[in-house]
């Protein structure tokens, strides 16, 4: 990631919403997997080795947030998905594969779209008694977004 991304994420960050970090993580988690992939291509295996442990640090952060909740349907597609995309991250270094990161890719940006629309319809990730650690107390919005928006995957 340049400095001027860095920058431009701090900033971001500094006064976003509940959803508004986690759409900074899946940008963070993306970016990552777009670079990787393209260091695959062009043979850099340290850089794509670099982009990829920090991309897998990025999901055992967004794991944690999700199994330090009490539960329930959203928290346990969630961890499902973050299950999945760290095998998959795994097989595409083992298999040397850039194709198989970039679609891992495209399935963090649809989730990422989910949780961004949820964002600009106004819902609150820090419900009245909840919190961003709690995915339980906003499932019902989330996981109707997400049905909407990426109904191909499941966990």
């Amino acid at each position: 990631m340049s400095p001027t991304e860095m920058a431009y994420r701090k900033t971001a960050v500094g006064g976003a919403s509940g959803f508004g970090l986690l759409v900074a993580l899946y940008d963070t988690l993306a970016g990552d997997l777009r670079r990787a992939a393209d260091a695959e291509r062009g043979d850099d295996l340290e850089k794509r080795t670099g982009e990829l442990t920090h991309a897998l640090l990025v999901v055992a952060h967004l794991e944690d947030r999700v199994t330090r909740g009490s539960g329930g349907e959203l928290a346990d597609q969630l961890v499902g998905f973050y299950r999945l995309l760290r095998r998959r991250v795994i097989e595409a270094q083992a298999k040397r594969s850039a194709a198989i990161l970039e679609e891992q890719m495209n399935l963090v940006l649809k989730l990422r779209e989910a949780w961004q629309g949820l964002e600009m319809r106004g819902i609150s990730a820090r419900p009245e008694g909840g919190s961003w650690d709690n995915p339980a107390s906003y499932a019902g919005a989330a996981t109707a977004s997400m049905r909407q928006g990426a109904s191909h995957w499941s966990a």
